[in-house]
């Protein structure tokens, strides 16, 4: 069904169309007196405007202008308690759109004084509303004067957030507490606005507090290092060694967050606004609870709560621990560190060793529970006995051993070999390997074996003394040569040491590692176990004897050739013309012997 259109049969069209003063005056003096009326607006203007209307989605402002603009609900996100009425700043953007609509923002209006208003908050500690936005690292984005602000999580409240996503898009009030103005930086806080009512309601709680006294708190906050109590506006820390008697790995396996207690206060600073407050101070000591009947030698059970290098603590009874200490664990001397023995968690039996009820410390042992190996030692390992041992440790001075649990002993490196000079016990065995010892002497005190080694043989330096005599020569070889001189191998058992000055052969060389040469013995000592050697001496001796010979000789005949002389001149008085020829035939005979001498000694 068509619309059926009404019109004014006594509307004057023909007066409108020719403008013949219908309304007291033409249609372009209407006009201007109507413009006239109308606010002047230009874009990029900022002025105020009255709010006529709140709806899910716009808001429409009055300016004066001959429209109202429409601005996003969303621009108003900050202060939701806008209402029809309340006076906002807008920011003109367009005078008319395309549909003659005035376009107005509330956010840019906010953002070009935004930075005024921010500063003129600080300035005058002023409490301002803001809009939080959204989560960031550390804390919270707000929304202020359209302006994004940092809320730091510490500043959200004088509590800690557990939960942090229940503050978004929620308005609170905030102070600004600092502007970096080369950054545009602004930092707000929520917190500030309670703490000066709080820093009151502490000033009375301390002026009230007396040590000793028994509160009601909340837990707030649970750290490694303990829990900390709000007493209604002030906080006070129970340290973790003092929420139980007994050893707490960390505060949670005794309290738990928002769980009300009851606590006594240990101390407090008026100063530092410090309550140190105690749990198990409400408790009697489990000590306290001892049986008295418990003594020295009694046996007790427990289980290992800490561990140190030095020993493991022992709790028997719920706050009652013992040391054992790592001596007392085992017989076995070669127990360094409580880590090799004990672990924590572990369920062990032990003997009390000492009890004091007054200084509230025990000391336990485990090694008790057995006998002890040292018991009888001298019939289990008497003098002179062979046994076969574990090695254990080198030294520079010998061998550490383990002849059974508990019993060590040490074989000096002068009683490894008759024979070998030994420079480190590690050419002769190794860690873990057995060695045959003869215990040579027992040390009760300090419970230590002396042991040998060589002593399972006989003192080959016996035999060695004979055979290897003063002045002996043996074929020896070289085995080691250095600046002092050489050693020298004279069979598989023995060495020897020829000096440097004894190592200089007939052509002027000196002897090398490898060479067999003959020795000669010039000192022999059963008692040091040494022998010194000469190779130069041989060839020297041979050549003086050589030398000696020759003059014996020479002297020989020398006495001989005096002793004719001596005859003849004896037997000249009675000699006859006769004999004087027979004399002249003798002399020549012993000149013509005498020449073939000497030349020979002329050579």
């Amino acid at each position: 069904m068509s619309e059926v259109l009404k019109t004014n049969e006594a509307f004057d069209w023909n007066a409108f169309e020719n403008d013949l003063d219908l309304y007291g005056g033409s249609k372009e003096s209407v006009a201007d007196k109507y413009n006239e009326s109308m606010l002047n607006v230009q874009m990029g203007e900022v002025i105020e405007g009255t709010v006529i209307s709140v709806g899910k989605r716009e808001v429409v402002v009055n300016i004066g202008y001959k429209s109202d603009g429409i601005i996003p609900v969303g621009e108003f996100r900050y202060n939701p308690e806008l209402a029809i009425g309340e006076k906002v700043e807008v920011y003109v953007e367009s005078v008319e759109d395309k549909k003659g609509q005035l376009l107005l923002s509330h956010k840019k209006a906010r953002q070009l004084k935004s930075w005024d208003r921010v500063n003129q908050a600080l300035d005058n500690d002023e409490i301002i509303k803001g809009y939080i936005k959204c989560r960031t690292k550390g804390g919270m984005i707000v929304d202020v004067f359209g302006i994004e602000a940092f809320l730091p999580g510490s500043q959200i409240d004088v509590k800690p957030i557990r939960d942090y996503d229940v503050y978004v898009d929620k308005t609170m009030e905030f102070k600004v507490v600092k502007i970096n103005q080369e950054f545009r930086n602004v930092v707000v806080s929520h917190k500030a606005l309670i703490e000066a009512e709080l820093e009151q309601q502490k000033k009375e709680i301390m002026s009230k507090l007396e040590k000793g006294q028994i509160l009601e708190g909340t837990v707030k906050n649970i750290t490694t290092y303990g829990v900390f109590v709000d007493l209604g506006g002030v906080d006070g820390l129970i340290h973790i060694t003092d929420l139980s008697w007994g050893r707490v790995n960390h505060p949670e396996e005794v309290v738990e967050l928002d769980q009300k207690l009851n606590v006594v206060i240990l101390d407090f600073d008026d100063t530092k606004k410090r309550i140190a407050l105690g749990l198990k101070q409400l408790t009697a000591h489990p000590w306290d609870n001892l049986s008295q009947e418990l003594k020295v030698g009694d046996k007790v059970t427990g289980k290992v709560v800490v561990m140190y290098d030095y020993g493991a603590f022992i709790e028997i009874a719920p706050g009652v621990e013992g040391l054992v200490h790592v001596s007392e664990m085992s017989w076995n001397q070669h127990l360094r560190s409580a880590q090799e023995f004990l672990k924590v968690g572990d369920d062990v039996e032990a003997v009390v060793l000492t009890l004091d009820r007054e200084e509230r410390k025990m000391s336990l042992g485990i090694k008790q529970l057995t006998s002890d190996p040292w018991e009888g030692i001298d019939e289990k390992y008497p003098i002179g006995s062979k046994q076969t041992a574990k090695v254990r440790n080198f030294t520079n001075f010998g061998i550490f051993v383990e002849i059974a649990d508990g019993i060590d002993g040490l074989i000096h490196i002068s009683d490894l070999s008759w024979t070998k000079k030994i420079k480190h016990p590690a050419e002769l065995t190794q860690i873990g390997a057995a060695i045959d010892v003869v215990v040579l002497g027992i040390d009760k005190e300090n419970r230590r074996l002396s042991l040998g080694h060589k002593q399972l043989e006989e003192n080959p330096w016996n035999e060695f003394e004979a055979q290897f005599a003063v002045d002996t020569v043996h074929e020896g070889t070289v085995t080691e040569v250095n600046e002092k001189g050489a050693v020298v191998a004279l069979n598989d058992q023995i060495e020897g040491f020829a000096s440097a000055k004894q190592c200089v052969k007939e052509d002027g060389t000196t002897v090398k590692v490898g060479e067999k040469l003959p020795f000669k013995v010039i000192e022999f000592s059963k008692v040091t176990k040494h022998i010194s050697l000469s190779h130069t001496r041989i060839f020297e001796e041979a050549k003086r004897a050589e030398e000696k010979a020759e003059k014996a000789e020479r002297r020989a005949a020398a006495d001989a050739t005096k002793s004719s002389v001596k005859k003849i001149n004896a037997s000249i008085e009675k000699t006859t013309l006769g004999d004087i020829t027979a004399l002249a035939d003798l002399k020549a005979q012993m000149e013509a012997a005498a020449k073939p001498k000497a030349k020979k000694d002329a050579e």
